[in-house]
């Protein structure tokens, strides 16, 4: 028997607050952040590549969701300048860590610049294995090699870790850095077609259920009181098996690049409830499983996957199809709902050019 299919309910705080992110000029409008930005601009992000977008676009991403996830000032900043004294994994160094941090610790005061410097000096492949596998003490702390990092720095460094991982990640990065967190040593000229930027824009099929993970160790009895619970995976008590995380991608991906037959969408609509049920933590596949039934005349079913949609882009704050962008993925989500409710949804192709969104 096929396993029925749940979509999440809407939860009208979250939504409120992603809705009010939709605003391009939030972070303008944010007394703790605004302040900083001018100084990381100053730096010139907004001119850096990095990854699905600019070093700019990639930094707000993550101060985005980490202000979403309702995180006390000095990790939302952290989220922000994350990189700026480059890591490992990123050569991107805005400040210099040996000339410049009292600079930033005119900014944003000792304790975050510190949380900074230390979240791009420490082994952030070394912290995230040793979190994901469990190796943290019964204080709540993480023993690296050449430090130990205690609760509240492994708290903040979790949380921004799973920011920082969701905001980035597609098939491109996930094809070149295919054993994260550890380095992949993969030829260049042998694997030429994984090198070349930005690649089919799939969607990731392996990092989520990792970022899960991470979100599960917030759980632990010295940890899970320290910061507001993200509330992506169920506020972190569920977890994504990675079995299930790429046989959703894949299933997802055969729908949007139309590998399905053509004259009758019960396939897709089949594709995509199997897709669902695997990953039902992303609202990309609710959405366009949205859509479907909502041309299938399927008002109500319509209505529940497009407003679990909804409660999957407020919970990250970031899309997991970065083809579109996040507050893209949003706007139409919001109006399948509303043609649900309404049964206005356009008969002819054309019409769908001009549907617009009435206030809720």
């Amino acid at each position: 028997m096929t396993e029925a299919l749940h979509f999440l309910s809407l939860d009208s705080d979250l939504y409120a607050r992603a809705r009010a992110l939709l605003d391009p000029e939030w972070l303008a409008k944010d007394a703790e952040l605004a302040p900083v930005m001018p100084v990381v601009l100053a730096r010139g992000v907004g001119q850096d590549w990095h990854k699905a977008g600019t070093f700019r676009h990639h930094l707000v991403g993550v101060a985005r969701s980490l202000a979403l996830w309702q995180q006390p000032r000095e990790v939302r900043l952290l989220g922000l300048l994350h990189s700026v004294y480059g890591n490992a994994f990123v050569d991107l160094v805005k400040f210099d860590p040996a000339r410049e941090r009292a600079r930033l610790r005119d900014a944003v005061g000792e304790k975050t610049e510190e949380l900074v410097y230390v979240f791009c000096t420490a082994s952030r492949a070394q912290f995230i294995r040793q979190v994901i596998a469990g190796q943290i003490e019964s204080d709540g702390s993480v023993v690296l090699q050449d430090r130990t990092l205690p609760a509240d720095v492994v708290a903040a460094f979790t949380v921004v870790s799973m920011a920082d991982t969701c905001e980035q990640w597609f098939s491109w990065q996930e094809d070149i850095f295919s054993t994260f967190p550890d380095t992949p040593h993969v030829p260049q000229a042998t694997h030429w077609m994984a090198a070349l930027w930005p690649g089919p824009m799939r969607p990731p099929s392996r990092i989520y259920a990792q970022i899960s993970r991470l979100g599960a160790a917030l759980q632990h009895p010295a940890l899970k009181d320290r910061l507001p619970m993200p509330p992506v995976f169920d506020h972190c008590r569920q977890t994504l098996a990675p079995d299930a995380e790429a046989a959703a991608a894949a299933l997802y991906w055969s729908v949007a690049t139309q590998n399905q037959p053509l004259v009758h969408m019960d396939a897709a609509i089949g594709t995509l409830e199997h897709a669902v049920r695997l990953n039902p933590w992303v609202g990309e596949a609710q959405m366009v499983l949205a859509q479907l039934y909502l041309i299938a005349g399927r008002r109500t079913e319509s209505e529940a996957a497009a407003g679990s949609a909804l409660q999957c882009y407020s919970a990250w704050g970031n899309a997991w199809d970065k083809r579109v962008q996040w507050d893209a993925w949003f706007a139409w989500a919001r109006l399948l709902r509303q043609g649900a409710r309404q049964g206005t949804w356009p008969e002819r192709l054309d019409k769908l050019n001009n549907v617009a969104l009435t206030p809720e």
